[in-house]
């Protein structure tokens, strides 16, 4: 019996591959910071070739925010029945991704290169920021549902607000109580005239 010759399919995308090509961009944005970084260096990195790279990516703005992204947790929308509990396990979430080491160093460079590359903060925006916002504009829906907060109140604004507190206490840690405690007690004074 002949054996048929069949074409074979293009090589697949290689998850392999892609992880390799994200692990190379957070350790060069660690060692060299994301201006002096390229996307040869990346390739060179991740034992990949541009093309390889490109397939994926527009661009290193585009790439760099994945690679962020692929550090972050999904986004979990708590729903515990009460407002407070919801906020407490986002406040929660928030320092477990943001405290560690490589969490405070990935935020710091999120800072630096969003406030000099309007590209990169327009892609990081869109990825990483935007939906984290709705989200938590879901959980002050169902506070206004459960009638805890005034029905007007811009969920957008407060979630604006909430993640300058966060960074604000990354850089001026406080020193008389947790970062959580002092997140939530700030929350606390944001919200009170919100209350219903």
């Amino acid at each position: 019996m002949d054996r048929i010759n069949r074409k074979s399919p293009g090589r697949p995308r290689s998850t392999q591959s892609h992880q390799a090509i994200l692990k190379a961009t957070i350790e060069l944005l660690a060692e060299v910071g994301f201006d002096a970084m390229s996307i040869d260096a990346i390739a060179t990195h991740a034992g990949v070739g541009k093309t390889t790279i490109y397939r994926r990516y527009s661009g290193k703005e585009e790439l760099v925010a994945d690679a962020i992204e692929s550090l972050r947790q999904d986004i979990v929308i708590p729903d515990t029945g009460y407002l407070w509990s919801d906020l407490d396990e986002l406040i929660n979430s928030a320092a477990q991704i943001t405290l560690s080491p490589l969490g405070r160093q990935t935020v710091a460079m999120i800072i630096s290169t969003a406030s000099k590359n309007s590209q990169f903060a327009q892609i990081y925006w869109t990825k990483y920021m935007q939906p984290r916002r709705k989200a938590f504009a879901v959980v002050l829906e169902r506070a206004k549902v459960r009638n805890e907060v005034q029905a007007d109140l811009d969920a957008g604004l407060v979630f604006d607000m909430m993640s300058g507190i966060m960074l604000h206490t990354l850089v001026f840690q406080p020193t008389s109580e947790s970062w959580t405690e002092y997140i939530r007690r700030a929350l606390n004074l944001l919200l009170k005239g919100a209350s219903t």
